[in-house]
């Protein structure tokens, strides 16, 4: 019997819904993560800008980003965990009210995380914005939704995650997903 790929899990979900501050609790338990790579290249020099004046580019370089993230922990071969994936930039492109292009529904279509994917829902209590998290309340839910539905066209179940503590979402992580602590 051949042996299953590692693990891929992806967290996905609503602009600061605790993504970030789960996926530093698992890296400190020693699971292997990709950071959100949008943060990388908004922190970059012209990356705001980019984001602004070509939200298509953006997208683009979010894409090889993730890319460049996907292929790297395949060739490791261990389970790792994303923080967001390739539909996230589909999300992303219909907020900006652009369409998807064929390079990116093609990526969307081959390169397959494994799972699970699992979704941080909007959650206003814990809500605030910050330099490189521009959106308001009402745009951060319309880029959940965005986003949860670019994750189910292409063909993946996303799993909401509770709206408890840090640590309650990492038990919740263990029972459904099994990741050891």
């Amino acid at each position: 019997m051949a042996t299953p790929p590692p693990r891929q899990f992806v967290l996905t979900g609503a602009p600061g819904g605790g993504k970030s501050t789960l996926i530093d609790e698992v890296r400190k338990r020693g699971l292997a993560t990709s950071p959100e790579v949008a943060r990388a290249i908004l922190s970059q020099p012209g990356g705001m800008e980019l984001r602004r004046d070509d939200p298509l580019g953006f997208a683009e370089a979010m894409l090889e980003a993730h890319r460049r993230e996907w292929e790297r922990h395949a060739r490791s071969g261990i389970p790792v965990v994303f923080d967001r994936g390739f539909p996230d930039v589909v999300g992303f492109l219909e907020v900006s009210g652009l369409g998807v292009t064929p390079e990116i529904d093609r990526v969307c279509r081959t390169l397959r995380y494994s799972g699970p994917i699992l979704r941080a829902p909007a959650w206003r209590e814990i809500y605030c914005q910050d330099a490189q998290r521009i959106q308001n309340w009402e745009e951060a839910v319309a880029s959940d939704e965005a986003v949860t539905r670019a994750w189910q066209r292409y063909g993946y179940e996303p799993i909401d995650l509770p709206l408890v503590s840090v640590a309650e979402r990492l038990g919740f992580l263990n029972r459904s997903v099994l990741i050891e602590e």
